[in-house]
C-alpha cells in the first residue's frame, strides 16, 4: 500500500464557452458564453467547495483559463479579449491564489503547427511577434500601483504608489456572441466595430495636490488592435515585411494622449468617450521640482 502524501494545492482549468466542449480539430466550432459568471463563477464555486471541505486551507490555482480552450477561436485575436481578461481577473481575484492565462504565444503545436499570421491562436503574441489586445490587458495590469484604492465601479481598478502616482484602469466588458448558426470561428473572424456608449468620467478623490503628467493608454477597436488592421489588409495568409511592420506599429502600446495638469483641490477628474469593450489606463505621475534638469 502506497504511503499517503499530503496535498499541496488544488489545480483547476476553466474556459468561457457555452457550446463546443469537444472540438479536437476546430471543425465543430465554439461559442462564447456571455454569462458574467463565465470562468470567474467557476473559480468562485471551486473556492466555495474547498471552504466546505477538509481542504479549506489549500491554495487554489487555475493553471489554464481563457475565453476558449481551442487554438482556432478568433475571439483570442479580437479586441474583445482584453476586456474579457480584465473582467474575469477582477471578478475572480478574491477566490484564487493564481490565474495562469492560456497562453503566452501562438507557437503551439498540440494540434499541429499553424501557418497563418492570425488563426484564433491562444497566445498574447502571434507568430511574427505582433502583440494582441490580450497582451496589453496584462501589460496594463502590470502598470498598476502597489496599493489598491476603493472604487464603486466593478469594471475598474484604481491604485496608488508611495511616490504619489495614481493609476486608474477602467473597461467596458460587453460580450458579443455569434448570431444563430454561427460559431466564434466564423463570427470573430471579421471586422466587428463597437457601439458608442457615451461618456465615461473617472473621478478620483484624495489625490495629492501638485503637478502631474497624465498619460492615457487604450485597448479597443483600432487601438492596439492588429487583428482589425489585418482584416482590413484582406487577411493575407502570409505577411510581407511591410505588412508585418505596419501591424506592429498599430499595436505599439504607446499612450493615446499625454498632458500636464495641476491639482489644487485633491481631486482628479477626466472624461473619456467610451465604446463597447474599450479599456483605458490613466496614469498620473507627479512632476518633481527640478525633474529633467
Amino acid at each position: 500500500m502506497a504511503n499517503p502524501e499530503p496535498v499541496d494545492f488544488i489545480s483547476v482549468h476553466a474556459y468561457g464557452v457555452k457550446e463546443g466542449f469537444l472540438d479536437a480539430d476546430g471543425s465543430a466550432g465554439t461559442i462564447l458564453d456571455p454569462d458574467p459568471d463565465s470562468v470567474s463563477g467557476r473559480m468562485r464555486h471551486s473556492r466555495e467547495l474547498l471552504d466546505a471541505s477538509p481542504l479549506r486551507n489549500l491554495e487554489l490555482h487555475f493553471t489554464e483559463w481563457s475565453s476558449a480552450y481551442t487554438p482556432t477561436d478568433y475571439m483570442h485575436d479580437q479586441y474583445h479579449q482584453a476586456s474579457f481578461i480584465l473582467d474575469k481577473i477582477k471578478r475572480a481575484t478574491p477566490y484564487v491564489n493564481s490565474m495562469s492565462y492560456w497562453t503566452f504565444t501562438d507557437i503551439f503545436e498540440e494540434n499541429g503547427p499553424r501557418f497563418t499570421p492570425f488563426h484564433g491562436g491562444f497566445g498574447m503574441i502571434n507568430l511574427q511577434g505582433i502583440r494582441k489586445p490580450s497582451f496589453y490587458a496584462f501589460k496594463f495590469l502590470s502598470m498598476l500601483g502597489t496599493d489598491d484604492v476603493a472604487t464603486d465601479d466593478s469594471q475598474s481598478w484604481i491604485t496608488k504608489s508611495d511616490d504619489g502616482s495614481v493609476q486608474a484602469l477602467v473597461w467596458d466588458y460587453s460580450p458579443v456572441t455569434p448570431p444563430a448558426g454561427q460559431t466564434d470561428q466564423v463570427f470573430y473572424r471579421q471586422d466587428l466595430p463597437p457601439v458608442d456608449k457615451g461618456q465615461l468620467t473617472v473621478d478620483i478623490a484624495n489625490v495629492r495636490n501638485g503637478k502631474y503628467r497624465v498619460a492615457v493608454y487604450q485597448i479597443g477597436y483600432k487601438h492596439n488592435d492588429p487583428f482589425t488592421a489585418y482584416v482590413e489588409m484582406g487577411s493575407p495568409r502570409q505577411l510581407t515585411r511591410a505588412q508585418e511592420d505596419a501591424l506592429k506599429n498599430v499595436s505599439s502600446g504607446g499612450p493615446v494622449t499625454q498632458s500636464e495638469i495641476t491639482i489644487s483641490n485633491k481631486t482628479f477628474s477626466k472624461t473619456i468617450s467610451l465604446r463597447t469593450n474599450d479599456c483605458f489606463l490613466v496614469v498620473l505621475t507627479p512632476i518633481r521640482k527640478g525633474a529633467g534638469r
